[in-house]
């Protein structure tokens, strides 16, 4: 398991308190601001007509919008970022900034979040990622999903250019798991009903996924193991 006890404003949990021994407190600080920013994003997405018919976007919108601020708060304290930006594939990351639009393969990416919001969340999400990827390689794997190879390639990469990619390519970014809607229902079921246990078994249950994909990512055998919760 990676987390322990509910706090008084529920971002805890077992992986929370494991990653707080060896994580500034700064580091998780800013990924809880960036799932509510995230979690916004989806809401707001929901809320354009023209948006493409998504079950995900629907069913996380209503729900969000529903939740208080203090809910709101319980839902972000994920010990994982629940967006995902292509952190496990290698090929994404291979060229540095600037690249253009129509460059070969963007179409295979496809695109989720289409407001204007979601450039200005791109940015904080790929500098996160940078930092980490450059500061502390075994929180970014942890928190993000991100592969060893990918790590590396976002680490070699200077501020200027992690910016330039957020801004020309913000449809990398997108929901974690978007086609496991229920998934995100319990999460934030879990949120706005505040009972500690619900809202661990959401969290854990996230985790078993996202070390899934970890495993799932890695070529051949190795340590895998370190991600299970």
């Amino acid at each position: 398991m990676l987390l322990q006890c509910e706090t008084h404003d529920g971002t805890c949990g077992e992986g929370w308190g494991l990653a707080e021994r060896w994580l500034h407190p700064e580091t998780l600080e800013s990924l809880v601001e960036l799932n509510e920013l995230c979690l916004g994003l989806f809401a707001e997405q929901a809320a354009v007509r023209c948006a493409q018919p998504s079950v995900l976007l629907r069913q996380v919108g209503e729900l969000w919008r529903l939740l208080d601020a203090a809910a709101r708060r319980r839902a972000a304290a994920c010990p994982y970022l629940l967006v995902d930006a292509g952190f496990a594939d290698p090929q994404r990351w291979r060229q540095p900034a600037p690249l253009g639009v129509g460059d070969a393969g963007e179409a295979a990416y496809g695109t989720f979040f289409t407001v204007a919001g979601a450039t200005e969340v791109a940015r904080l999400v790929f500098t996160y990622a940078w930092h980490l990827a450059r500061a502390h390689g075994a929180a970014a794997r942890l928190l993000l999903g991100m592969s060893a190879p990918c790590a590396a390639l976002i680490a070699h990469l200077s501020l200027r250019q992690i910016h330039s990619l957020a801004q020309t390519h913000p449809h990398w970014l997108r929901p974690r798991w978007p086609a496991r809607v229920q998934v995100w229902r319990e999460l934030l079921l879990a949120a706005a009903s505040g009972e500690a246990p619900v809202l661990e078994r959401a969290r854990l249950h996230g985790l078993t996924l996202l070390a899934a994909d970890a495993r799932a990512s890695l070529p051949e055998r190795s340590d895998a193991g370190a991600l299970a919760p």
